[in-house]
């Protein structure tokens, strides 16, 4: 495999900034991108798995290029999250430590005259979140008249979050002449939309196949009931001793107080989510980076820009309502040549949601059963004997000490001694185990509602059928109606029948005891500013 040396794609400055940091290979999306923006002016939208090297494959090019003694920003990098800035930021840091490059990232919950200061010194690139960009445009302290680059990083996103106005609004201030690039893990409609809105007849170049899981992930799932949903996540964290993950959660508030719940039964765990400030959200990605965290436990959007090659494990605690976010949630795992494992913690009837998300990664979940406590006892205690096998004692610092330890502990024989060394590293979770109960919930993806509920019982007895007046041209999912259903009436546990998505309206089947509720329910809710019509259908 031919070296980024070999290759000649930069000069020895760059080449030494990547040996030192140990880029020694181009990854699949670099081997296609690097040299077609070493050679094109053409616009671009590069797709590839999330961990492939794409910020090197668009930034080195670029720094290549630019021309270090012009003082004014010559290239843009647009990201939705400020995690994701900082991560770009501190890559190519480390990509130009040989050069005289300025970088300068912007983006909120600092201090904006402090950036300001930094703008009027010589920079030649910005990278930013939309928000903090046009803030700083508007108050005219930011100047883009000489961009000959820009970059759009995971571009849908921003759109998702809402910044289109803002991207509208910036780019029209950009050089028409520039070159535009859009990188992203996943084709959503939001990609066909900026690629239409911003870039001029675009080169794609896609890795592997759009819309898909990494090779390198295995997908697995856990059946529990709701109560037993935390219980269940310490078991899977306990069965797995070498476990350095993220814990996925829906809302602020769910990702403190399972955080917190961590931290008090004794787990290194921290959360990371929208209302901490950036030095906060800094400490506690320093902590994780390093390893002094374990778990890290994040929305979403605060997940966004977390750039860690040695993550094991993803565990969903709540799924997301779209399959993409699945895709972008298992990517942070099974990064850089490594193998990861992807966990969702479930209820039954979130099974849906896995048929869902297995079309969009084209792989399988897996069933896996909850472990017992006694399995988890064993597995942590071989994990403690492993550690042992592998301690190196220095003698230096310890024969001083052996005499006395000896003294100490003649009275007892090499059993005795074995059995007190191990319990007291054992301990917790013997006592945390004791008399455990069995939390699997007996299911299969082939499960019969029909059957579950009542031998007698059949469907048309059981379930209602009802309209809505909103189908997939108002951008409505199977997984955004469930959502809805599940929103209207904040209980989780419904047992939905069929839904058939139209045109202009869709049909689905809800327990014939909810449909009073999904009414008054789903009266109240907008999709996308349309009011909801629903009705029974006999």
């Amino acid at each position: 495999m031919k070296t980024f040396k070999e290759y000649n794609f930069f000069n020895n400055k760059i080449i030494t900034a990547l040996e030192e940091i140990k880029f020694k290979n181009p990854t699949p999306i670099q081997k296609k991108v690097i040299p077609f923006l070493l050679k094109n002016k053409k616009d671009l939208i590069a797709l590839a798995q999330t961990g492939t090297g794409k910020t090197a494959a668009f930034s080195l090019p670029i720094i290549q290029q630019l021309n270090l003694n012009d003082s004014f920003p010559q290239a843009i990098i647009l990201c939705p999250t400020r995690e994701l800035c900082i991560q770009i930021t501190h890559d190519l840091i480390r990509f130009s430590k040989y050069i005289s490059l300025k970088i300068i990232p912007l983006y909120g919950g600092v201090s904006i005259d402090n950036q300001i200061k930094y703008l009027n010194k010589k920079n030649h690139i910005i990278v930013g979140t939309p928000g903090r960009i046009l803030d700083l445009i508007k108050r005219k302290r930011l100047n883009l008249s000489n961009i000959k680059y820009l970059v759009l990083d995971e571009a849908d996103e921003m759109l998702n979050m809402g910044f289109k106005e803002e991207l509208d609004a910036i780019i029209d201030k950009l050089p028409k002449n520039r070159q535009s690039l859009l990188f992203s893990a996943t084709m959503s409609k939001y990609i066909n939309l900026i690629a239409h809105n911003y870039l001029i007849d675009p080169m794609e170049i896609v890795i592997g196949k759009k819309n898909i899981g990494s090779n390198d992930v295995k997908h697995i799932y856990y059946i529990v009931n709701n109560k037993n949903k935390y219980l269940a996540l310490k078991r899977i964290v306990d069965i797995n001793p070498e476990i350095y993950g993220i814990i996925f959660c829906k809302t602020r508030k769910e990702t403190r107080i399972i955080a917190e719940s961590l931290i008090q039964d004794g787990y290194n765990a921290d959360a990371l989510y929208g209302d901490l400030s950036q030095k906060q959200r800094e400490s506690v990605m320093n902590r994780f980076k390093t390893k002094i965290l374990q778990f890290l436990v994040a929305t979403d959007i605060a997940a966004r820009g977390i750039d860690v090659n040695d993550i094991t494990h993803v565990i969903n605690y709540n799924l997301p309502y779209e399959s993409k976010i699945y895709v972008h949630r298992s990517g942070r795992t099974g990064r850089a040549g490594n193998t990861g494992i992807s966990i969702c913690i479930i209820h039954y009837n979130e099974t849906y949601f896995l048929k869902e998300f297995e079309k969009k990664i084209g792989k399988s979940f897996e069933q896996i059963q909850i472990p017992s406590g006694k399995e988890i006892c064993e597995k942590q205690l071989l994990h403690f004997i492993k550690k042992i096998k592998k301690v190196i004692v220095n003698d230096k610092y310890m024969n001083d000490y052996l005499p006395q330890i000896q003294q100490e502990l003649e009275l007892f024989n090499k059993k005795e001694l074995i059995k007190r060394f191990s319990f007291i590293e054992f301990n917790r979770y013997l006592s945390s185990y004791k008399d455990s109960k069995n939390l699997n919930i007996f299911y299969s993806k082939n499960f019969n509602k029909k059957s579950f509920y009542s031998k007698n019982s059949n469907k048309k007895s059981f379930y209602s059928k009802l309209f809505i007046n909103i189908g997939y041209k108002d951008n409505l999912t199977k997984l955004k109606l469930i959502h809805l259903i599940n929103q209207s009436i904040k209980n989780s546990r419904i047992n939905i029948g069929n839904i058939e998505i139209l045109s202009n309206f869709s049909l689905f089947e809800i327990e014939k005891r909810y449909q009073k509720k999904i009414l008054i329910g789903m009266s109240k809710i907008n999709h996308f500013r349309k009011p909801i019509t629903i009705e029974i259908k006999n």
